[in-house]
């Protein structure tokens, strides 16, 4: 079904825009990890609206509350329910668009598939829905963290065509990244990110951008042949979010470009396995990783509510001009950050115990 993800560490999101709550459902998670609201809310709060003038005004506190599969503080390996209700919500502001499908959003479709769609906000389609994958991406994450010492930080590498130099993919923190309102954690470049954002606010338009995504520490073995290799997973995760429209791992289109003698990362010893010296592969080899840091890239298009007049067709194909109302994001990037760590630490969440469970039903070397 189309809400649910992954297959051991599985989750299903629910909600919609302006309906009461969004929120997710996690089931696999381990039992007996310690787990608060304050674990899930402290990535919910980067990622909720209003933050600062570069996002979009809705004000919402998306306050977590954990409804089920967890007791005194440690989870019991049931179903974990996460809700944030909507708080800020104003269905009002979408009365134009009720026979009106927005230019490159999902309206037509939705209506084309179930014959009936949610008028306010996008429903579903909503950037909204993601509250539940942030959600329950803390909760991946966490685990991670601490079964394993992995960690996932992402940043905003572009905006429209303003681009950050190379970040080093071995230092880099969410502290920096998030000393800047735009999430990039090169100051220059995050300066005219924000100018140009702010521009095109103004200008009552959108403008597209590049999210990075590193992940460290993954060990080597994760991720499954052919059709679920780590790296297709991981393109399916980024590219089901909200506004994506591209997705490159390690050297990505770049390397089409590259001969054989230049791409390949050459093996060297490190600690008791071994290692590469270049990381062209994006930490992924043959579907599986190989240790090194998984390095990923996914393009946000420009929002599809604008406020400019745009001359368009009512679903009945009737001309008319629209001029959308409501409280919407000039560019999504910055507040995307969280929601791709969200979704890479879900995928790896899944790879980590599908490697568990092979690694324990194995036969002994030589059996």
């Amino acid at each position: 079904m189309g809400s649910v993800f992954g297959s051991l560490f599985c989750v299903s999101t629910f909600g919609e825009s302006h309906g009461k709550a969004v929120g997710a459902v996690v089931e696999g998670c381990p039992p007996g990890m310690r787990l608060t609201e304050s674990d899930i809310q402290k990535q919910l709060d980067r990622r909720r609206p209003g933050q600062n003038d570069l996002s979009t005004p809705r004000s919402e506190t998306d306050t977590v509350t954990i409804y089920s599969g967890v007791e005194r503080g440690l989870t019991l390996g049931t179903p974990i329910a996460l809700m944030v209700p909507n708080r800020d919500q104003r269905p009002t502001d979408y009365g134009d668009m009720t026979t009106i499908p927005r230019p490159s959003h999902a309206d037509y479709t939705y209506q084309m598939k179930y014959g009936i769609r949610a008028t306010s906000g996008g429903g579903r389609a909503s950037a909204r829905e993601t509250i539940g994958r942030v959600a329950a991406g803390a909760i991946a994450e966490k685990f991670l963290r601490e079964r394993y010492g992995v960690e996932i930080v992402a940043w905003v590498s572009g905006v429209g065509e303003i681009s950050a130099p190379q970040i080093d993919l071995n230092s880099v923190s969410r502290t920096e990244v998030d000393a800047t309102a735009v999430r990039c954690p090169h100051e220059e470049a995050a300066a005219k990110m924000a100018e140009l954002i702010s521009a095109v606010r103004d200008d009552h338009d959108s403008i597209g951008g590049v999210v990075t995504c590193v992940c460290r520490n993954v060990p080597a073995g994760w991720g499954e042949p052919v059709f679920d290799k780590l790296e297709a997973l991981l393109a399916q995760a980024m590219l089901s979010l909200p506004a994506t429209k591209g997705f490159e791992f390690g050297s990505g289109f770049a390397g089409s470009a590259m001969r054989g003698s230049e791409h390949n990362d050459l093996f060297v010893k490190k600690g008791d396995g071994l290692g590469t010296r270049t990381n062209h592969s994006g930490g992924i080899q043959g579907g599986i990783s190989n240790g090194e840091p998984i390095v990923l890239k996914i393009a946000f298009k420009p929002p599809a509510t604008i406020g400019k007049d745009q001359k368009t067709v009512t679903i009945d194909g009737d001309p008319v001009v629209l001029q959308a109302k409501g409280r919407h994001d000039p560019c999504v990037v910055s507040r995307a950050v969280p929601v791709v760590e969200a979704m890479a630490a879900m995928v790896l969440a899944d790879a980590a115990l599908c490697r568990e469970a092979i690694c324990a039903t194995r036969y002994p070397s030589g059996r």
